[in-house]
């Protein structure tokens, strides 16, 4: 049977475009409690530990090769590992906190992490570390949707809770830049087995903060009786295969069988997922939150616009390094303004917040990023170092703006006991963002590479039949068609870009009213 529609009543039923905050607000308060910075530098280290390994263990990719001697194919799945676990188990963690509690499931996330980074380090052979790799990333994806539940309950003021999501977000742009910069280094000095023990320290530091620091937010602890088995394994096929395929696909072929067998699983099982939702009690991802515009428009401008950041970003390095000769950790330099950038776009988006409706600077900052990324749209091999840079802080200015309003608009719009689950549907919009707008984006790079390079050879005349002159020009020839296909990976990010921005202005007005708590109106 159907379970029973829910309602939750709205504190204002003036309009339906009003909703109240995440949690009891008071007056503003002038700055973070002593405590209140220790709980907030606590999540900051579990959640930069998680987000550096997923950048710096590429760097050690090399080194792993010629060690386990595996092929490139092979040591591909390092990575499809672990974008693979992160995705599955990120909505699963989201509901297990707000059923038996976060500071133990937190606690849990930073030990198991800590762990597994110890196996990985100690790893014997391909099949070891990958198992390794799977546990590190299970253990990593509580940190997302944790931490902004613990965030949403323990800075209860509005303006501090908008300016702590701004300062937490920072952390991800520092673990862009530090990735490059410590994984060079460390691997060429102690080795590749050291970007995994390196996490040893930092997340014993962070278990013991965690242990003085955070308190339990969640009051009455309900246990896994209540958890939604089913729903959890049919979502975790269906984003395991559509991950899998997201991440293969190139390698296979779009319209390989495994790839159409992948489509055809994850659909299934997505259908499946939706009908028994509907039907359970206590869902994994509660699908009444679509129906709180505020949450949906802001996880889909989330979705669009991350494909065009991390689609056209993920190219930077990889140019600096192809065609600008830069080592690996010059290229993580590049990076550093991007990282100022974000810093400094989220304390300004948190600022705006308090004065304006968010739809506004918000859809301005996108914008703005999406006109730096149409000027990457003339990047050369003539181009030094802060041609490149300045472009990177510029766009991360614009785009770190939305990063918190837009986070504030999915999480602190559900009622208060459900900031897990909707922390963990918006880490997912944005986790299987970028592996869209990675796939989609090297399709269209690999795909407009050869339609250059056969545009160049219709509109070329080679005067000269020596064999070694042609095979420079030929080779001049490709160099110049791979130049022009990055040119165009870096319009269609743009494009994505200020599809999100459009996409951000249909935000409706938020309301928040001084001392009351949240609650939504929702009717399933």
């Amino acid at each position: 049977m159907p379970r029973k529609s829910k309602k939750i009543k709205p504190v204002n039923t003036n309009t339906t475009s009003e909703i109240a905050p995440a949690a009891v607000v008071e007056e503003p308060k002038k700055g973070f409690t002593g405590e209140q910075w220790a709980v907030l530098g606590t999540l900051m280290i579990s959640s930069f530990l998680g987000r550096l390994d997923g950048s710096i263990v590429s760097l050690a990719t090399p080194k792993i090769i010629t060690d386990f001697g595996i092929t490139v194919t092979e040591a591909s799945y390092i990575t499809t590992a672990y974008v693979l676990g992160n995705a599955v188990f990120v909505p699963v963690f989201g509901k297990l906190g707000d059923l038996i509690g976060r500071k133990p499931l937190y606690l849990f996330g930073i030990v198991g992490f800590v762990v597994s980074s110890m196996l990985a380090g100690l790893s014997w052979n391909l099949s070891s570390l990958l198992f390794f790799r799977v546990l590190q990333a299970v253990t990593v994806s509580i940190d997302y949707p944790i931490a902004l539940s613990i965030i949403a309950f323990e800075f209860t003021d509005r303006r501090q809770r908008l300016q702590a999501q701004g300062i937490w977000s920072s952390i991800f742009a520092a673990a862009i830049v530090f990735g490059p910069l410590l994984g060079g280094p460390l691997t060429d000095t102690f080795g590749w087995r050291s970007v995994f023990y390196v996490n040893i320290p930092l997340g014993a530091i962070g278990t013991f903060m965690a242990l003085r620091f955070i308190k339990e937010p969640v009051e009455q602890i309900k246990g896994l009786k209540h958890f939604d088995w089913l729903g959890s394994l049919v979502l975790g096929i269906s984003l395991a295969a559509m991950v899998l395929v997201l991440d293969r696909g190139q390698t296979w072929g779009w319209s390989d069988i495994k790839s159409i067998i992948s489509y055809i699983v994850s659909v299934v099982t997505l259908v499946t997922f939706i009908f028994v939702e509907q039907r359970e009690k206590e869902p994994v991802v509660d699908l009444r939150f679509f129906k709180i515009p505020s949450f949906t428009i802001s996880n889909l401008a989330s979705f669009i616009s991350f494909m065009g950041l991390m689609g056209g970003i993920f190219l930077i390095p990889i140019f600096a390094q192809n065609y600008l000769g830069y080592s690996v950790t010059k290229s993580g330099y590049l990076f550093i303004p991007m990282a100022v950038g974000i810093m400094s776009g989220a304390q300004v988006g948190v600022r705006l917040a308090q004065r304006f409706q968010p739809r506004y600077f918000v859809a301005i900052g996108m914008f703005w990023g999406a006109l730096m990324l149409y000027l990457f749209a003339g990047i050369d091999i003539l181009w030094g170092f802060w041609d490149i840079a300045l472009r990177l802080g510029l766009f991360a200015f614009g785009i770190g703006i939305g990063f918190g309003p837009l986070t504030q608009a999915a999480v602190g719009t559900v009622p208060i006991q459900e900031v897990g689950v909707a922390s963990s549907v918006l880490a997912l919009t944005r986790n299987l963002a970028g592996a869209f707008g990675t796939a989609i984006f090297a399709t269209i790079l690999s795909n407009s590479t050869t339609s250059q390079l056969i545009n160049l050879q219709n509109n070329s005349v080679i005067n000269t039949t020596n064999p070694q002159q042609l095979q420079i020009i030929t080779g001049l020839m490709e160099v110049k068609a791979s130049i022009l296909a990055y040119g165009t990976v870096f319009d269609w990010a743009a494009a994505f870009v200020v599809a999100g921005g459009v996409m951000t202005l249909f935000l409706p007005d938020i309301k928040f009213h001084v001392g009351q708590t949240q609650q939504v109106h929702v009717e399933a």
